[in-house]
């Protein structure tokens, strides 16, 4: 192997070990964060309009959840959030086609009105040290106006509304622990 190819090499391999370790490092720096979806199948509103139900509903959870392990980013290491999730009512209502003055469709489709607003119930704790910093039971996270908030119309995430309310309950529940980070 020539010295050029080596040093190469060389640089190559200092590169991937620094990115591996700035990684590591990125990822310890986040707390931990559980959630847990209890009974989804009598959650509110989880209804698809075009597939089926528990495919659905999988993936609305899945991207629910990725989402809220993501804003735990935000809180310092040393703690660990647990979400439990009991209820979920996404935005809009699941209707045939032909009510909502599509056609014959065989599909169904989800209409967003300003009364039919998303909310979620959920307890959670947020430790420190295996110390109970922060608790709440059942809590009622609703967004009565999801239609006049920040949110861009044209944003393609299906879930955007909710993960805008989930947004702001997660910042103004835990903005002291921020703070401290």
């Amino acid at each position: 192997m020539s010295a050029t190819i080596r040093n190469a090499v060389t640089k190559m391999g200092l590169v991937v070990t620094a990115a591996t370790l700035f990684a590591g490092a990125a990822t310890s720096q986040a707390a931990e964060v559980k959630v847990e979806w209890v009974e989804p199948t009598k959650y509110v509103d989880v209804k698809p309009s075009n597939e089926p139900r528990k495919r659905f509903r999988e993936r609305t959870l899945e991207q629910l959840e990725t989402f809220m392990l993501e804003l735990g980013e935000k809180l310092p290491s040393e703690q660990s959030l647990t979400l439990k999730v009991t209820n979920l009512d996404l935005a809009g209502h699941v209707w045939p086609a032909s009510f909502a003055g599509f056609g014959n469709s065989m599909t169904d489709v989800r209409i967003i009105r300003s009364l039919d607003i998303p909310r979620m119930t959920v307890s959670y704790t947020l430790t420190e040290n295996d110390r109970i910093v922060q608790q709440g039971e059942d809590i009622k996270i609703k967004d009565m106006a999801f239609m006049d908030s920040r949110v861009r119309p044209l944003n393609r995430d299906t879930l955007v509304y909710e993960k805008a309310m989930i947004e702001d309950w997660f910042d103004d529940t835990f903005s002291k622990s921020f703070a401290s980070n």
